[in-house]
Protein backbone atom coordinates (compact mmCIF):
# COMPACT_ATOMS: atom_id res chain seq x y z
CA UNK A 1 0.00 0.00 0.00
CA UNK A 2 2.83 2.79 -1.44
CA UNK A 3 -0.21 4.80 -2.46
CA UNK A 4 -1.82 7.68 -0.39
CA UNK A 5 -4.73 8.89 0.01
CA UNK A 6 -5.34 12.92 1.13
CA UNK A 7 -7.88 12.90 3.77
CA UNK A 8 -7.86 17.06 3.99
CA UNK A 9 -8.82 18.16 7.92
CA UNK A 10 -11.36 21.10 8.68
CA UNK A 11 -8.80 23.34 9.62
CA UNK A 12 -7.06 23.15 5.81
CA UNK A 13 -10.57 23.93 4.70
CA UNK A 14 -11.25 26.71 7.49
CA UNK A 15 -8.07 28.29 6.06
CA UNK A 16 -9.02 28.20 2.16
CA UNK A 17 -12.55 29.55 3.56
CA UNK A 18 -14.09 26.48 2.65
CA UNK A 19 -16.81 23.98 3.66
CA UNK A 20 -17.03 20.37 2.63
CA UNK A 21 -19.84 19.27 1.79
CA UNK A 22 -19.69 16.26 4.76
CA UNK A 23 -18.13 16.15 7.74
CA UNK A 24 -16.47 12.29 7.75
CA UNK A 25 -16.34 11.62 12.05
CA UNK A 26 -13.73 8.79 11.98
CA UNK A 27 -14.43 7.69 15.24
CA UNK A 28 -12.03 5.87 17.91
CA UNK A 29 -12.37 2.53 16.26
CA UNK A 30 -12.00 3.78 13.04
CA UNK A 31 -8.75 5.86 13.84
CA UNK A 32 -6.79 3.61 16.36
CA UNK A 33 -7.91 0.07 15.79
CA UNK A 34 -6.06 -1.55 13.11
CA UNK A 35 -8.99 -3.55 12.02
CA UNK A 36 -11.07 -0.42 11.66
CA UNK A 37 -8.62 1.33 9.87
CA UNK A 38 -9.24 -0.73 6.95
CA UNK A 39 -13.10 0.12 7.30
CA UNK A 40 -12.03 3.87 7.62
CA UNK A 41 -9.84 3.72 3.83
CA UNK A 42 -12.23 2.02 1.96
CA UNK A 43 -14.58 4.39 2.88
CA UNK A 44 -12.18 7.18 2.08
CA UNK A 45 -11.84 5.79 -1.60
CA UNK A 46 -15.22 5.10 -1.90
CA UNK A 47 -15.73 8.74 -0.69
CA UNK A 48 -12.81 9.73 -3.40
CA UNK A 49 -14.25 8.18 -6.46
CA UNK A 50 -17.79 9.78 -5.83
CA UNK A 51 -16.09 12.87 -5.62
CA UNK A 52 -17.12 14.00 -2.55
CA UNK A 53 -15.59 17.39 -0.87
CA UNK A 54 -15.13 15.55 2.36
CA UNK A 55 -13.03 16.59 5.92
CA UNK A 56 -12.20 15.19 8.86
CA UNK A 57 -11.35 16.63 12.38
CA UNK A 58 -7.70 15.18 12.81
CA UNK A 59 -6.47 15.64 16.25
CA UNK A 60 -9.53 17.82 16.99
CA UNK A 61 -11.74 15.03 17.05
CA UNK A 62 -12.46 13.07 20.53
CA UNK A 63 -14.40 10.42 21.66
CA UNK A 64 -18.22 11.17 21.33
CA UNK A 65 -18.89 9.95 24.61
CA UNK A 66 -20.95 7.32 23.74
CA UNK A 67 -18.78 4.32 26.21
CA UNK A 68 -18.69 6.61 28.89
CA UNK A 69 -22.56 7.65 28.98
CA UNK A 70 -23.64 3.50 28.40
CA UNK A 71 -20.93 2.92 31.76
CA UNK A 72 -23.04 5.59 33.50
CA UNK A 73 -20.58 8.43 33.69
CA UNK A 74 -22.82 10.71 32.39
CA UNK A 75 -20.32 13.86 33.49
CA UNK A 76 -17.79 12.72 31.48
CA UNK A 77 -19.87 12.06 28.42
CA UNK A 78 -21.74 15.70 28.89
CA UNK A 79 -17.03 16.61 29.09
CA UNK A 80 -16.77 15.02 25.79
CA UNK A 81 -19.59 15.65 24.26
CA UNK A 82 -19.43 19.78 24.76
CA UNK A 83 -15.42 19.89 23.38
CA UNK A 84 -16.66 18.00 20.21
CA UNK A 85 -19.42 20.34 19.86
CA UNK A 86 -17.64 23.09 20.31
CA UNK A 87 -15.52 22.52 17.46
CA UNK A 88 -18.31 21.46 15.27
CA UNK A 89 -20.00 24.39 15.99
CA UNK A 90 -16.90 26.78 15.70
CA UNK A 91 -16.40 25.07 12.13
CA UNK A 92 -20.32 25.45 11.54
CA UNK A 93 -20.71 21.99 10.39
CA UNK A 94 -23.97 21.05 8.85
CA UNK A 95 -23.90 17.30 7.66
CA UNK A 96 -21.89 14.26 9.39
CA UNK A 97 -21.51 11.08 8.04
CA UNK A 98 -19.43 7.92 10.20
CA UNK A 99 -18.74 4.19 9.88
CA UNK A 100 -19.18 3.98 13.43
CA UNK A 101 -23.25 3.44 14.28
CA UNK A 102 -22.04 4.48 18.26
CA UNK A 103 -20.65 7.75 17.00
CA UNK A 104 -23.78 7.54 14.59
CA UNK A 105 -26.61 7.44 17.51
CA UNK A 106 -25.06 9.55 20.14
CA UNK A 107 -24.25 12.41 17.66
CA UNK A 108 -27.67 12.53 16.06
CA UNK A 109 -29.48 12.07 19.26
CA UNK A 110 -27.78 13.04 22.21
CA UNK A 111 -25.81 15.88 21.03
CA UNK A 112 -28.84 18.21 19.99
CA UNK A 113 -30.03 18.98 23.75
CA UNK A 114 -26.12 19.76 24.81
CA UNK A 115 -26.28 22.46 21.56
CA UNK A 116 -25.06 19.97 18.81
CA UNK A 117 -27.56 20.07 15.85
CA UNK A 118 -26.41 18.20 12.31
CA UNK A 119 -27.81 16.41 9.95
CA UNK A 120 -25.92 12.95 10.76
CA UNK A 121 -26.00 9.76 8.50
CA UNK A 122 -24.35 6.00 8.99
CA UNK A 123 -21.80 5.28 5.98
CA UNK A 124 -24.24 2.83 4.49
CA UNK A 125 -27.20 5.84 4.25
CA UNK A 126 -24.55 8.15 2.79
CA UNK A 127 -23.27 5.42 -0.28
CA UNK A 128 -26.86 5.00 -1.04
CA UNK A 129 -27.34 7.97 -1.14
CA UNK A 130 -24.43 8.44 -3.67
CA UNK A 131 -25.88 5.79 -5.31
CA UNK A 132 -29.41 7.14 -5.79
CA UNK A 133 -27.68 10.49 -7.44
CA UNK A 134 -25.87 8.39 -9.53
CA UNK A 135 -22.02 9.63 -8.00
CA UNK A 136 -21.10 6.06 -7.15
CA UNK A 137 -21.88 2.84 -9.04
CA UNK A 138 -21.99 -0.43 -6.62
CA UNK A 139 -21.41 -3.64 -9.26
CA UNK A 140 -21.25 -7.16 -8.95
CA UNK A 141 -17.37 -7.60 -9.39
CA UNK A 142 -15.98 -10.06 -7.09
CA UNK A 143 -18.82 -10.80 -4.65
CA UNK A 144 -21.56 -11.64 -7.12
CA UNK A 145 -23.42 -14.76 -6.07
CA UNK A 146 -21.19 -15.14 -2.72
CA UNK A 147 -23.55 -16.22 -0.22
CA UNK A 148 -23.74 -13.19 2.67
CA UNK A 149 -25.56 -12.85 5.69
CA UNK A 150 -26.00 -9.25 7.32
CA UNK A 151 -25.52 -8.62 10.90
CA UNK A 152 -27.60 -5.52 12.35
CA UNK A 153 -25.57 -3.42 14.83
CA UNK A 154 -27.86 -2.47 17.42
CA UNK A 155 -27.18 1.31 17.42
CA UNK A 156 -27.73 1.65 13.52
CA UNK A 157 -31.29 -1.40 13.16
CA UNK A 158 -32.69 -1.42 16.28
CA UNK A 159 -32.20 2.23 17.92
CA UNK A 160 -32.64 3.70 14.45
CA UNK A 161 -34.54 1.93 12.67
CA UNK A 162 -32.39 1.47 9.48
CA UNK A 163 -32.22 -1.78 8.16
CA UNK A 164 -32.60 -1.04 4.47
CA UNK A 165 -29.61 0.61 3.25
CA UNK A 166 -27.17 -2.10 4.05
CA UNK A 167 -28.91 -4.57 2.53
CA UNK A 168 -29.89 -2.10 -0.65
CA UNK A 169 -26.05 -1.93 -1.16
CA UNK A 170 -25.26 -5.47 -0.97
CA UNK A 171 -27.73 -5.96 -3.27
CA UNK A 172 -26.21 -3.81 -5.45
CA UNK A 173 -22.96 -5.89 -5.49
CA UNK A 174 -25.04 -9.00 -6.91
CA UNK A 175 -24.82 -11.24 -3.56
CA UNK A 176 -26.96 -13.67 -2.25
CA UNK A 177 -28.00 -12.20 0.98
CA UNK A 178 -29.21 -14.94 3.31
CA UNK A 179 -30.88 -13.70 6.66
CA UNK A 180 -30.06 -15.14 10.01
CA UNK A 181 -32.65 -16.32 12.13
CA UNK A 182 -32.15 -12.88 14.24
CA UNK A 183 -32.54 -10.25 11.76
CA UNK A 184 -33.40 -6.89 11.54
CA UNK A 185 -35.82 -5.46 14.45
CA UNK A 186 -35.50 -8.85 16.22
CA UNK A 187 -31.31 -9.15 15.61
CA UNK A 188 -28.92 -10.28 18.01
CA UNK A 189 -26.64 -7.95 19.97
CA UNK A 190 -23.06 -8.91 19.48
CA UNK A 191 -22.23 -8.45 22.59
CA UNK A 192 -19.86 -4.98 22.84
CA UNK A 193 -22.44 -2.60 23.01
CA UNK A 194 -23.13 -0.65 26.22
CA UNK A 195 -18.99 -0.28 26.65
CA UNK A 196 -18.99 -4.36 27.18
CA UNK A 197 -16.31 -4.12 24.15
CA UNK A 198 -13.65 -2.69 26.89
CA UNK A 199 -14.53 -5.38 29.46
CA UNK A 200 -14.19 -9.18 30.16
CA UNK A 201 -17.40 -10.55 30.02
CA UNK A 202 -19.28 -11.98 33.25
CA UNK A 203 -19.07 -15.89 34.25
CA UNK A 204 -21.88 -17.80 31.73
CA UNK A 205 -22.21 -20.57 29.62
CA UNK A 206 -21.67 -18.91 26.01
CA UNK A 207 -20.41 -15.41 25.48
CA UNK A 208 -22.87 -13.55 23.47
CA UNK A 209 -20.50 -13.38 20.67
CA UNK A 210 -20.30 -16.74 19.77
CA UNK A 211 -24.19 -16.80 20.14
CA UNK A 212 -24.64 -14.87 17.76
CA UNK A 213 -21.19 -16.12 15.22
CA UNK A 214 -23.42 -19.43 15.51
CA UNK A 215 -26.39 -17.66 13.85
CA UNK A 216 -24.46 -16.36 11.03
CA UNK A 217 -22.79 -20.09 10.64
CA UNK A 218 -25.60 -21.48 10.05
CA UNK A 219 -26.94 -19.58 6.95
CA UNK A 220 -23.26 -20.79 5.72
CA UNK A 221 -22.23 -17.61 4.61
CA UNK A 222 -18.82 -16.65 2.41
CA UNK A 223 -18.63 -13.51 4.55
CA UNK A 224 -20.39 -11.91 7.13
CA UNK A 225 -21.18 -8.53 6.77
CA UNK A 226 -21.32 -5.72 9.01
CA UNK A 227 -21.94 -1.95 9.33
CA UNK A 228 -19.92 -1.29 12.97
CA UNK A 229 -16.80 -1.28 13.74
CA UNK A 230 -17.52 -3.38 17.19
CA UNK A 231 -19.48 -5.89 15.66
CA UNK A 232 -16.56 -6.39 12.97
CA UNK A 233 -14.22 -7.50 16.24
CA UNK A 234 -17.11 -9.50 18.08
CA UNK A 235 -17.93 -11.80 15.07
CA UNK A 236 -14.03 -12.14 13.98
CA UNK A 237 -13.44 -13.24 17.12
CA UNK A 238 -16.36 -15.10 16.78
CA UNK A 239 -15.44 -16.74 13.64
CA UNK A 240 -11.75 -17.48 15.27
CA UNK A 241 -13.19 -18.90 17.74
CA UNK A 242 -15.42 -21.61 15.34
CA UNK A 243 -11.46 -22.16 13.87
CA UNK A 244 -13.51 -21.40 10.09
CA UNK A 245 -11.63 -18.27 9.17
CA UNK A 246 -10.47 -20.18 6.52
CA UNK A 247 -13.77 -20.33 4.97
CA UNK A 248 -15.84 -17.05 6.20
CA UNK A 249 -14.41 -13.48 5.96
CA UNK A 250 -16.52 -10.62 8.51
CA UNK A 251 -16.14 -7.65 6.11
CA UNK A 252 -17.82 -4.30 6.20
CA UNK A 253 -20.56 -3.20 3.86
CA UNK A 254 -17.72 -0.34 2.73
CA UNK A 255 -14.79 -2.85 2.37
CA UNK A 256 -16.92 -5.17 0.10
CA UNK A 257 -17.93 -1.95 -2.44
CA UNK A 258 -14.45 -0.81 -2.47
CA UNK A 259 -13.32 -4.68 -2.94
CA UNK A 260 -15.80 -5.29 -5.17
CA UNK A 261 -13.68 -2.51 -7.68
CA UNK A 262 -10.57 -3.37 -6.47
CA UNK A 263 -10.30 0.70 -5.41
Amino acid sequence: MSETIKVPTMAEFMAEGKQPEVLFWVGCAGSFDDRAKKITKAFVKLLHKANVDFAVLGTEESCTGDPAKRAGNEFLFQMQAMGNIEVLNAYEIKKIVTACPHCFNTIKNEYPELGGNYEVMHHTQFLKSLLNEGRLKVEGGKFKGKRITFHDPCYLGRANGEYEAPRDLLQKLEVELVEMKRCKTRGLCCGAGGAQMFKEPEAGAKDINIERTEEAIETQPNIIAAGCPFCNTMLTDGVKGKEKEGEIQVMDVAEMIANAEDL
